[in-house]
């Protein structure tokens, strides 16, 4: 079984118009279905249910530990579940078996890797070209017009002949999304993606992953422990506790809950505690 590389339903109330914040349209893009994990004695995921619509941004929050990057990871086949299911436009994810399954997904499919995972022996042009080099057949002036036009949709024109150690931690953090978006995916998928940076380079993030939502029209999962983030981007946000989930809904709603996890999460947030 292969995925289509198509996804074909609106991602709003009209094709190609994003859905108002907090208002799922249509059928969802991706379904968790009672998915189970553990290592060890450890029960990181216990059943747990998620739908994600097309064109929206979801945030999944949690402690340390909790399973958010083991849930997400699971949609690129960097980690398995034990039982249960998942799908992406109606594909069942969890009966893959060979690279060749995978593959198709994983080109639809943007990865920012916390701690933006850039490749130090290239510079920063070469970083963006590398998936089209490794997936595609383009000449190499199509792949230099591509590269230009990824960097600057992340505010980063003309920084090609850099080195990574050249960038700031924002900047490097720019530099792995235009990498990421080298293949226009139409599913981005971020790990903390304000991790280590000065609140006001995580709003600028936060905002960079907001345009590109609006603007490419991609569906978004950001897994971060940064509230700020959350309440800039988030369309709806669901947070892990033991294993299951003890919210979903919009940041409003999330603010609003009587759930001990949530306000446990709330207080030590605006306590200045470590959540990660």
């Amino acid at each position: 079984m292969s995925f289509s590389p198509s996804l074909p339903y609106s991602s709003g109330p009209e094709a190609g118009e994003a859905a108002p914040r907090g208002i799922p349209a249509g059928r969802p893009l991706i379904s968790f279905r009672g998915v189970l994990k553990a290592f060890g004695e450890k029960q990181v995921l216990a059943g747990v249910d998620l739908d994600i619509y097309p064109g929206e941004t979801m945030v999944i929050l949690g402690r340390s530990g909790s399973g958010k990057t083991v849930l997400t990871s699971m949609l690129v086949g960097l980690n398995n579940p034990d039982a249960g299911s998942i799908k992406v436009e109606d594909t069942e994810i969890t009966e893959f078996s060979t690279d060749n399954d995978w593959q198709g997904l994983r080109l639809k499919t943007g990865y920012l890797f916390q701690g933006s995972a850039l490749y130090d022996s290239m510079t920063v042009g070469e970083n963006v070209a590398f998936p089209l080099v490794q997936h595609t057949d383009l000449e190499f002036a199509e792949i230099e017009r591509r590269v230009a036009e990824k960097l600057g949709q992340v505010g980063l024109a003309g920084v090609e002949p850099l080195e990574p150690t050249e960038l700031s931690g924002g900047m490097q953090r720019r530099a792995a999304l235009a990498r990421s978006l080298a293949l226009d995916p139409q599913i981005i998928i971020y790990d903390e993606p304000t991790s280590g940076l000065d609140p006001i380079t995580g709003d600028e993030i936060g905002h960079l992953i907001r345009t590109m939502q609006r603007t490419l029209k991609v569906t978004s999962i950001v897994v971060t422990h940064d509230l700020r983030l959350t309440q800039l981007v988030a369309d709806r946000l669901a947070l892990l506790d033991d294993g299951q989930w003890a919210f979903q809904g919009t940041y409003e709603e999330f603010l609003r809950s009587t759930h001990p996890e949530v306000l446990r999460f709330l207080h030590r947030e605006t306590q200045g505690e470590a959540t990660t």
